[in-house]
């Protein structure tokens, strides 16, 4: 058993506190990971205040985690010590589904392991990684291309992936002309994902105040969406909306963007309810849509696809003593775009 150091919170207005978590001892098929960075999702803050629903706590939140392997059970074969590896939203599954077996573990069945604030197969709660170690099976662990540095990985484990899923799954590409609602940690991401797969980018902001950023991430247009006449001037116009803001919007106003069979789908997770005026989807055979993450198959796809295209999150390293600070500034939109733990100072 490996006995971590870790920052976890007791309640949902609680501040991070120092802590010591214990990892279980290594089953046959079980990977060791000494955690050297730990992105920071909004999924994180939600989670961290009660705002999903009820959270057993002292919870150790993080589920976008670079590391290296330092240790491998007797039966593991995928990898060794000394492997760069990554950990994502999820550390197990039912694998016996239809959708485990297809490969879409991240619908499964039975409900995936997440990885913090679930409970695994041997009735332990998980806890994530704002942590120094942690044990997860080898058939949830990802490979990171020797090209891409673990710091500027980490996001790519939630953030990469829930955006080049429905990227890829609603086929953006040469011809299709794609929109992204929001430019943060999410947004920033599947704006230079689209544009390597070929698809005309445009964003859709509150503002243009990140307006530079977008061009240079891969956008051809940049609208404010505070501006009446932005949706009077691009109605019909998109193949594809992704939807990155973790906030109330209006929907209908949105699907109205689209083209004909065009879809919007949202990746961003409201606590609040959306409410969608039926006739802004059966005018022009609409859809709006909703994606989660991706399974093991796609996201090592989509970390291959990175590495391939040179493709990393813009990132701020920080201290585990700033994590307060930066949930604070990730809900003022205060970072350009995202944080993440050097898990050292831990």
């Amino acid at each position: 058993m490996v006995i971590a150091k870790a920052r976890a919170v007791d309640g949902p207005d609680k501040s991070f506190r120092k802590a010591e978590i214990e990892r279980r001892d290594l089953d046959v098929h079980d990977v060791l990971i000494e955690i050297k960075y730990a992105g920071i999702c909004h999924s994180d803050i939600h989670t961290a205040h009660g705002e999903w629903g009820e959270v057993k706590y002292p919870l150790v939140p993080g589920h976008e985690i670079a590391g290296i392997v330092t240790e491998v059970g007797s039966e593991v074969t995928k990898y060794k010590a000394g492997d760069r590896v990554g950990v994502g939203c999820m550390v197990d599954s039912c694998g016996e589904c239809k959708n485990c077996r297809e490969g879409e573990e991240q619908y499964c069945l039975k409900g995936n392991v997440p990885t913090y604030a679930g409970v695994d197969k041997y009735g332990e709660p998980t806890q994530g990684g704002y942590s120094t170690h942690i044990v997860v099976t080898e058939d949830f662990v990802l490979r990171i291309p020797d090209n891409i540095e673990l710091d500027a990985a980490a996001p790519l484990l939630c953030a990469g992936i829930t955006t080049f899923s429905p990227l890829n799954h609603w086929n953006a590409g040469p011809g299709k002309k794609v929109a992204v609602v929001g430019m943060g940690g999410l947004g920033h991401m599947a704006v230079k994902i689209a544009h390597a797969m070929g698809a005309e980018v445009s964003v859709l902001s509150r503002t243009l105040n990140k307006k530079e950023d977008g061009l240079e991430f891969g956008a051809e247009g940049y609208y404010a969406t505070t501006e009446p006449e932005t949706f009077e001037k691009l109605a019909g116009t998109f193949d594809l909306i992704i939807n990155t803001v973790s906030a109330k919007i209006d929907i209908s106003a949105y699907l109205s963007l689209l083209t004909l069979d065009g879809a919007m789908v949202n990746v961003g997770a409201p606590a609040e309810p959306l409410e969608v005026n039926v006739f802004s989807l059966i005018g022009h055979r609409r859809s709006f849509a909703g994606s989660m993450i991706g399974g093991i198959r796609e996201t090592q796809e989509m970390l291959d696809f990175c590495g391939e295209h040179g493709i990393v999150p813009s990132i701020e390293v920080i201290s585990a003593d700033y994590i307060d600070e930066a949930y604070e500034r990730v809900l003022g939109s205060d970072v350009k775009y995202r944080f993440v733990i050097d898990t050292s100072t831990i």
